[in-house]
């Protein structure tokens, strides 16, 4: 008996410091456990939907719409919380309103991240039945009720102040989707409003509900917008707004004036302008050709409203100004500390933002495109420095609206680029070759050997300079050369070029000269150092039209030779984009973009960039464009193609 009563008390000893239901917080979320065994959601929804199969078989459920709901319900439980069905990817997503999401350590977790979208379409919905509402008549009990408290004139003025009320609403809902702050604001006195108009206007509780009900979701998800606005943009816009709309109803005025019959009054125009831009029946009536002004006075009111609304959720900006002096000066001396990636050095080109971490030890190169915020290859600085900059950048996206991606991303970094939340995609191949390994001889590179020996027989010669050591007279030819070589196109790239060559910027690089029997410079290779490796970069390769066949070829043999006599051990030459899908696909997938990519090979010289650089029997190293949702990769090509001038963006967006 005694070892009875001590078992137990040894057992509910352990019940109660297990306790019946545990709740532990952890950094994925909720940790539920229930006799001290651990509660998944899935582990309800299977519950559920077992419940309601076994009164399914003892005829205990009916068919209604609350089993749908049930159904439902517990599909939904399951579904959100499918990684923990299986071991490989238990406790791999952080805990969230919708589908759980993966974590990724270096960006910001909010749990309530599906609420803007639900609040949008709620508040859209609440809009609409507001505005369905104005314009139907009420229920005459309802406004024999009302009028025990109110007098005649105010439910007019809710009918009538209901209808604009709406209409902003469902302007503002789009900008809701898009996490903007102000349209949280704003979008929670409209509801608030709706909730005591809908009361007044004809004790419309169920839409008054509704309003209400919209206002909770948008409040519990307050922390989700995370897009700001700009204080200076902001108070232009409330400049600007009251101007936009007072012309916008002087003008509906004054069409309405103009079509009005003589016989009308100035309060008979306000009037039936006030009512057409609301949408209800005026006092003035249109016919034959002006049989159709009403609409369009009420189409523009729409259009003013949705100008306005624009003006005043607009984000907060990204820079516009490109760094002056200073800044470029800080990124050109981290380039120099910590550039040891091909593409570092590109990173100095003028027309790109420089984002620094809050220690200043690292940065990034940027440029905004299309809505995108695109990163010109890889951060540069010491790699304890990294994950915090990157963390620094996602916010910087967020607080901006903008979608994030980095094209030219390397292997090395690409895990990193992971825990921010992006994607990554094959993009093409640099070409790197090592210079101690090249040579002429041997039957594999007969043909750039017979260009080499060809253009040797003309009197052409390769030289090796220093850019800060070339005249002004050699920069001037290297600029003819360049013209020549562009027939009056402007320079393009972003990633892994340079905008222009300046002797202040970029006298560290260096440049091989091809130059004719007369000694004319006929056609250069321009190459950027790499910093902490005995490396350059090839950022162009230019030649006169007329000259020869053969001579980029000869001026990159010889090049190769010449920087190994300098020390130089690897020479980046061009980057081969998408060339594994042409030459090494791995999957069905893979051979039909090869093919597609193979026919664009006349506009965008595909194959034919990467058989000039195999020539060479380079090492090929990887590089990839990361993007966010898959759904949001046009988006993002359009941006890259933009910023590489591959595609002329629109006469507009270019003034």
């Amino acid at each position: 008996m005694a070892r009875r009563n001590a078992i137990f008390m040894c057992r509910s000893y352990r019940l109660e410091e297990r306790g019946v239901l545990r709740i532990d917080r952890h950094r994925l979320g909720p940790r539920v456990y229930v006799l001290g065994a651990r509660v998944h959601e899935w582990h309800l929804g299977v519950a559920l939907l077992l419940g309601l199969a076994v009164g399914g078989l003892f005829d205990r459920v009916n068919d209604n719409p609350a089993t749908g709901a049930a159904v439902l319900a517990g599909l939904w439980l399951v579904a959100k919380d499918w990684r923990d069905l299986f071991r490989a990817h238990r406790d791999t997503a952080a805990w969230r309103l919708g589908l759980h999401a993966r974590v990724h350590p270096l960006r910001a977790v909010r749990r309530a991240d599906p609420l803007p979208k639900l609040a949008a379409v709620t508040a859209a919905l609440a809009g609409l039945v507001n505005l369905a509402s104005a314009v139907t008549p009420n229920i005459a009990w309802r406004n024999h009720l009302l009028l025990q408290v109110e007098p005649f004139e105010a439910l007019k003025l809710s009918h009538a102040a209901a209808i604009p009320t709406s209409m902003l609403l469902l302007v503002t809902a789009p900008y809701l989707w898009r996490r903007r702050q102000s349209a949280l604001r704003l979008g929670l006195v409209l509801l608030l409003g709706l909730t005591v108009i809908d009361l007044l206007k004809g004790l419309d509780v169920e839409a008054a509900a509704g309003s209400a009900a919209a206002a909770v979701v948008l409040w519990l998800g307050r922390h989700s917008f995370c897009v700001e606005h700009d204080p200076d943009t902001l108070r232009a816009a409330l400049r600007r707004v009251p101007v936009l709309a007072a012309a916008s109803v002087f003008l509906c005025g004054l069409a309405v004036w103009i079509a009005a019959p003589e016989s009308a009054g100035f309060v008979t125009i306000v009037r039936a302008t006030v009512d057409t831009l609301l949408w209800q029946a005026g006092p003035v009536e249109f016919h034959d050709e002006l049989g159709h002004l009403d609409e369009a006075i009420g189409f523009t009111g729409v259009l003013t409203l949705a100008w306005c609304a624009y003006l005043l959720f607009r984000p907060l900006a990204a820079p516009r100004v490109f760094p002056g002096v200073e800044v470029r000066l800080a990124a050109r001396e981290l380039v120099r500390r910590h550039g040891a990636d091909t593409l570092a050095y590109f990173k100095l080109r003028r027309d790109q933002h420089y984002l620094f971490s809050a220690d200043r030890r690292a940065f990034l190169g940027y440029r905004v495109e299309a809505g995108v915020l695109l990163v010109s290859g890889d951060p540069v600085g010491p790699e304890a420095a990294i994950p915090s900059l990157l963390r620094e950048l996602s916010l910087f996206a967020e607080a901006r609206g903008l979608r994030l991606a980095a094209l030219g991303a390397g292997e090395r970094l690409r895990p990193l680029w992971a825990q921010v939340g992006l994607h990554s995609l094959y993009l093409g191949d640099e070409a790197v070759v090592e210079t101690a390994a090249f040579s002429l001889e041997g039957r594999p590179i007969r043909k750039v050997r017979q260009s080499v020996t060809r253009l040797e027989k003309q009197g052409y010669l390769a030289e090796l300079r220093q850019f800060a050591e070339l005249s002004g007279a050699e920069l001037a030819e290297l600029e003819a050369v360049s013209r020549s070589w562009r027939g009056g196109e402007g320079e393009r790239g972003f990633t892994m070029s340079l905008d222009e060559l300046r002797r202040e910027d970029h006298g560290d690089s260096l440049v091989v000269l091809g130059r004719d029997a007369q000694r004319r410079i006929r056609g250069f290779l321009h190459f950027a150092p790499s910093y902490g490796r005995a490396a350059v970069s090839l950022s162009l390769m230019r030649r006169e039209r007329e000259t020869p066949n053969g001579l980029t070829e000869f001026l990159v043999a010889r090049g190769l030779e010449l920087l190994r006599e300098r020390g130089v051990e690897e020479a980046s030459l061009n980057f081969a984009a998408f060339a594994r899908f042409i030459h090494a696909p791995q999957r069905p997938a893979e051979r039909a973009v090869g093919r597609m990519l193979l026919a664009a090979d006349a506009f965008f010289q595909i194959e034919r960039l990467h058989r000039f650089n195999a020539k060479f029997f380079p090492r090929w190293e990887p590089r990839y464009l990361m993007y966010e949702r898959v759904l949001g990769l046009p988006r993002v090509g359009l941006a890259a193609m933009w910023a590489e001038g591959q595609l002329p963006k629109p006469g507009l967006r270019r003034r």
